[in-house]
């Protein structure tokens, strides 16, 4: 059957990292991409920490076609008719090299496709893998339809659910406690009313997190990124809880009653309907990576479940970007030395575990089990609003002392045997 040196299975922006880095080095790649081009199947909320990677490919970014620098922060804590927002304006974030951009994934990852092409690599889109070859326990290349394409290495790319991968048993069927299910919308705006809204100076974006009666006390919780000339609005619910849950709801309809809430309807108000989606989440932590290389293939990105929910971080394009870096390296350091055995490839796993993706996973490796209480999106959101709305009542009676009122909600609601059990718990994040 025909053969190349590598073959990469899925054109997101882990594959087509590891495709440009190969290209660079004159190999001949292959990417296979079922979307109709590289990003049309391809979700995220939209922001790309740029800090860790800004030595990875360095001559892509000063071209790469980003939205807006993340220079304001914010995160809201929603309760049952009441919110409180934290909101962060930091010269450090508001001067470059930025730490963050928003980004559009359709407009990203074709970029980043026509990079792979001009160094001599080969995007193929609208083409389905339908199986990972495999001769006895080394993988030997794919089957899209009726061709047959070998490959000295494998690169598994194909995203979060590793239909195909845990197919032929490299990693375990997923499970619905380990995901999320993500929706977003993409509304245009005016850039002069993005900027009003947000209080931005030109060029400048914003990030919002919100957590609470957004997801209806599950696990989860909404985001909105500021780009050009729209705004990237979502929603994410963890699967387990979706199931869970005594009064049934579709998980699609919390993204309409988000928009319907109070605090975001005046946020989208004039915004016009674009794009729509939805996708699978990895949620489960360093816990649930697979193993990251065999004999003849590497896992990188979301099909290595290398993602980050840190709360008040949320991080996924980085690592795929850094994975499908090392694993690049990895490809050319073992075709150079002609072994392309699990043990020619186990350098990608040692530098993925020398560089930030694994250690973050690892230090964030309880962060998982803490999610799972479903008070962290109950009772402690409506707690600080419940607090601070007592702070700024005036009723018709004489008011307590500030402090009586302050010691007496933090008594209530967060001085009792379970909420001191649950903060110790926290200490580990």
């Amino acid at each position: 059957m025909e053969k190349v040196d590598c073959i990469i299975v899925g054109g997101g922006l882990a594959g087509l990292s590891a495709a440009y880095g190969l290209a660079s080095e004159g190999l001949e790649v292959m990417v296979v991409e079922r979307g109709d081009y590289s990003g049309a199947k391809n979700v995220t909320g939209g922001r790309l920490y740029l800090s860790p990677i800004r030595d990875i490919y360095p001559e892509l970014w000063e071209s790469a076609p980003f939205e807006r620098p993340v220079t304001r922060e914010l995160v809201t804590l929603m309760g049952d008719g009441a919110s409180t927002t934290l909101e962060l304006a930091s010269d450090c974030f508001a001067t470059a090299p930025y730490q963050s951009y928003t980004v559009l994934r359709a407009r990203l990852d074709q970029w980043l496709a026509d990079q792979v092409m001009e160094k001599g690599g080969m995007v193929i889109t609208k083409n389905r893998v339908d199986e990972i070859l495999v001769e006895g326990s080394k993988v030997i290349g794919i089957r899209a339809g009726a061709d047959d394409i070998g490959a000295d290495v494998t690169i598994i790319a194909e995203g979060v659910l590793g239909l195909l991968s845990s197919k032929v048993g490299l990693r375990e069927e997923p499970l619905a406690r380990d995901h999320a299910l993500g929706y977003k919308e993409i509304l245009e705006l005016p850039s002069s009313v993005i900027q009003d809204r947000w209080h931005l100076n030109e060029g400048e974006g914003a990030a919002h997190l919100f957590m609470g009666e957004v997801t209806k006390g599950m696990m989860g919780g909404g985001f909105l990124y500021t780009n050009k000339d729209s705004i990237s609005l979502g929603i994410v619910v963890g699967m387990s809880a979706m199931r869970e849950r005594k009064e049934k709801i579709e998980s699609h309809t919390l993204l309409d009653a988000f928009k319907e809430l109070p605090q975001i309807r005046p946020l989208v108000e004039g915004g016009t309907l674009v794009e729509y989606s939805a996708h699978a989440i990895p949620e489960g932590g360093i816990a649930k990576v697979p193993k990251l290389f065999g004999d003849g293939y590497l896992m990188v990105g979301d099909a290595a479940g290398l993602a980050l929910n840190a709360l008040l971080t949320v991080r996924g394009m980085d690592f795929a970007i850094a994975s499908g870096f090392y694993a690049a390296r990895a490809v050319a350091d073992a075709k150079s030395r002609g072994d392309c055995s699990a043990a020619g490839l186990a350098q990608y796993e040692q530098s993925l575990r020398s560089s930030f993706v694994l250690k973050d996973l690892e230090t964030a490796k309880d962060i998982p089990h803490i999610m799972e209480n479903p008070r962290l999106f109950t009772h402690y959101p409506q707690a600080v609003s419940g607090l601070l709305e007592k702070l700024y009542t005036i009723g018709p009676h004489p008011s307590q002392k500030l402090s009586s009122t302050v010691i007496g909600g933090v008594r209530k609601d967060f001085m009792n045997a379970r909420t001191l059990k649950e903060l110790y718990a926290m200490r580990k994040i």
